[in-house]
């Protein structure tokens, strides 16, 4: 089977993806301070999860990923739910970002656009734990727990209907490893794989990012590499870190370039929309093949990143 994201760097030279969830979905009134984060809400205003992929699919993106990132089974039995109820909500996320597709798509004609995907995200152990372990990578499970972990979910997602998974904010090279192994166990699937990066050469747990592409490189369904959930000063020089070592398409999606103060519960910093266009093609002229954004990034990132690339294409050849 052909990378489901091919077509769109053939024909338009990059994939633009969408940009925060969670944090947007604060912006419009949402009230997410419990562990569950925004998976709460696949229970108690999934309206509003659509509503927020949609407006991703309007303002350029060509993948939406799904409320899936905090969701897991047991997470959502820790709240007294049972463990079918937790099973059916973990796959209504991607119906939710299914749904909006479609309703974007049949709004058409779109000219100059492919119809979108819609990427299952797989968020990491540690965000389970809603520790901030997904930033260090110092869990308490090696790589076969990390496995056991991710197994129920994995094979909920990857039924439920998504174009590929999203193996995102991965902070340490052991749950890389088994995800990886996951999808091998996984015939005809497609799952791209972030990780959150320390510095400029290295992931949350000290593994230098090359040696976690070098891994992944060439191996069956892995559609993309990159880093996510990491300040946009350092992802040109992750990007030549990845380009080093691997042909894979080489994924990146950053936060907006504010700073989160966990003692005041404030992000600080400037929010410009703008840059983050500016940004995206220096990102794409450096390697980057699918850009988009994280943590408060909104609607209007993402437009300007899809402004960026549809009014002037990126040349293909």
């Amino acid at each position: 089977m052909t990378n489901p994201i091919t077509p769109f760097i053939e024909r338009q030279g990059a994939l633009v993806l969408d940009g925060g969830l969670a944090t947007e979905l604060e912006r419009r009134g949402a009230d997410l301070s419990d562990a569950l984060w925004s998976a709460r809400l696949l229970a108690d205003d999934p309206a509003l999860i659509r509503q927020v992929h949609l407006d991703y699919y309007w303002a350029g993106a060509d993948c939406c990923t799904s409320a899936s990132y905090q969701a897991t089974v047991p997470g959502f039995v820790a709240r007294d739910m049972s463990p079918d109820a937790a099973r059916a909500l973990i796959q209504r996320s991607v119906t939710l970002a299914v749904e909006a597709r479609d309703a974007f798509w049949a709004a058409g004609p779109h000219r100059r656009r492919l119809r979108p995907l819609v990427a299952a995200s797989i968020g990491p152990y540690g965000a389970y734990l809603a520790d901030g372990s997904e930033y260090r990578g110092d869990y308490d499970l090696d790589e076969a727990g990390l496995r056991a972990f991710h197994s129920e979910r994995w094979a909920l997602l990857a039924a439920a209907g998504a174009d590929l998974l999203a193996c995102e904010t991965i902070p340490s090279f052991a749950e890389a490893r088994a995800l990886a192994d996951l999808l091998a166990q996984t015939p005809g699937a497609w799952a791209w794989f972030s990780f959150t990066g320390r510095d400029g050469a290295h992931i949350s747990d000290g593994t230098p990012i090359a040696d976690c592409a070098a891994y992944l490189a060439g191996r069956p369904g892995v559609a993309a590499v990159g880093v996510n959930c990491t300040p946009p000063r350092l992802i040109p020089d992750l990007i030549r870190a990845i380009a080093a070592v691997t042909d894979t398409p080489i994924i990146v999606y950053p936060n907006s370039g504010e700073s989160y103060d966990p003692l005041t519960k404030k992000w600080r910093g400037e929010l410009v929309p703008a840059e983050f266009g500016t940004f995206s093609r220096e990102w794409r002229k450096l390697g980057g093949a699918l850009i988009g954004g994280c943590c408060r990034t909104t609607p209007a990132h993402i437009r300007q990143i899809s402004d960026r690339f549809r009014r002037n294409p990126w040349p293909t050849e």
